[in-house]
Protein backbone atom coordinates (compact mmCIF):
# COMPACT_ATOMS: atom_id res chain seq x y z
CA UNK A 1 0.00 0.00 0.00
CA UNK A 2 0.91 3.42 -1.06
CA UNK A 3 -0.67 5.21 2.41
CA UNK A 4 -0.95 3.73 5.63
CA UNK A 5 -4.06 4.19 8.23
CA UNK A 6 -1.69 6.31 10.22
CA UNK A 7 -1.37 9.00 7.04
CA UNK A 8 -5.22 8.75 6.86
CA UNK A 9 -5.76 9.41 10.54
CA UNK A 10 -3.21 12.17 10.63
CA UNK A 11 -5.20 13.75 6.99
CA UNK A 12 -8.44 13.10 9.13
CA UNK A 13 -7.16 15.36 12.09
CA UNK A 14 -5.81 18.51 9.94
CA UNK A 15 -9.08 18.43 8.63
CA UNK A 16 -10.59 17.91 12.12
CA UNK A 17 -12.62 14.85 11.14
CA UNK A 18 -12.86 12.05 13.33
CA UNK A 19 -12.87 8.78 12.03
CA UNK A 20 -14.03 5.32 13.14
CA UNK A 21 -11.89 2.24 12.28
CA UNK A 22 -13.94 1.01 9.68
CA UNK A 23 -14.04 4.75 8.01
CA UNK A 24 -10.10 4.87 8.08
CA UNK A 25 -9.77 1.14 6.20
CA UNK A 26 -12.21 1.97 3.64
CA UNK A 27 -10.56 5.67 2.75
CA UNK A 28 -7.05 4.31 3.20
CA UNK A 29 -7.84 1.57 0.29
CA UNK A 30 -9.60 4.43 -1.70
CA UNK A 31 -6.48 6.67 -1.45
CA UNK A 32 -4.44 3.81 -1.88
CA UNK A 33 -6.27 3.08 -5.57
CA UNK A 34 -6.18 7.25 -6.32
CA UNK A 35 -2.24 6.94 -5.70
CA UNK A 36 -1.99 4.13 -7.78
CA UNK A 37 -3.69 5.39 -10.10
CA UNK A 38 -1.34 8.39 -10.01
CA UNK A 39 1.74 6.76 -10.36
CA UNK A 40 0.63 5.05 -13.80
CA UNK A 41 0.12 8.86 -15.02
CA UNK A 42 3.73 9.53 -13.85
CA UNK A 43 4.79 6.45 -16.19
CA UNK A 44 3.60 7.96 -19.26
CA UNK A 45 6.20 9.98 -21.48
CA UNK A 46 5.30 13.64 -21.45
CA UNK A 47 8.86 14.47 -23.14
CA UNK A 48 8.57 17.13 -25.50
CA UNK A 49 4.92 18.20 -24.47
CA UNK A 50 4.39 21.60 -22.92
CA UNK A 51 2.67 22.13 -19.70
CA UNK A 52 -0.26 23.55 -19.41
CA UNK A 53 -3.06 24.81 -17.10
CA UNK A 54 -6.50 23.89 -19.42
CA UNK A 55 -7.08 21.67 -21.81
CA UNK A 56 -7.83 23.67 -24.73
CA UNK A 57 -6.84 26.79 -25.79
CA UNK A 58 -8.48 30.00 -23.92
CA UNK A 59 -8.03 33.35 -25.84
CA UNK A 60 -9.14 36.59 -23.49
CA UNK A 61 -12.47 36.19 -23.18
CA UNK A 62 -12.88 39.92 -22.27
CA UNK A 63 -15.10 42.48 -24.21
CA UNK A 64 -15.25 46.22 -24.65
CA UNK A 65 -17.49 48.01 -21.90
CA UNK A 66 -20.29 49.51 -23.96
CA UNK A 67 -22.38 51.85 -21.97
CA UNK A 68 -25.91 50.91 -22.43
CA UNK A 69 -29.55 52.40 -20.79
CA UNK A 70 -30.17 50.43 -17.41
CA UNK A 71 -33.79 50.22 -15.65
CA UNK A 72 -34.67 53.19 -13.98
CA UNK A 73 -35.06 53.35 -10.42
CA UNK A 74 -38.90 53.27 -10.93
CA UNK A 75 -38.86 50.09 -13.21
CA UNK A 76 -36.39 48.21 -10.84
CA UNK A 77 -38.66 48.59 -7.66
CA UNK A 78 -41.91 48.23 -10.23
CA UNK A 79 -42.13 44.03 -8.42
CA UNK A 80 -40.17 44.96 -4.90
CA UNK A 81 -42.63 43.67 -2.03
CA UNK A 82 -41.62 46.75 -0.17
CA UNK A 83 -39.75 50.10 -1.09
CA UNK A 84 -38.88 52.82 1.60
CA UNK A 85 -37.28 56.38 -0.18
CA UNK A 86 -36.44 54.82 -3.20
CA UNK A 87 -34.71 51.84 -2.22
CA UNK A 88 -35.19 47.92 -1.77
CA UNK A 89 -37.21 47.16 1.94
CA UNK A 90 -35.62 44.11 3.17
CA UNK A 91 -36.03 42.32 6.89
CA UNK A 92 -33.12 43.26 8.93
CA UNK A 93 -30.62 40.17 9.30
CA UNK A 94 -28.06 42.28 12.15
CA UNK A 95 -28.87 42.29 15.42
Amino acid sequence: MKISQKEVHYVAHLARLELSAKEAEQYTVQLDHILSYIDKLNQADTTGIEAMTHAIPLSNAFREDDITPSLTNEASLANAPETRAGSFRVPKVIE
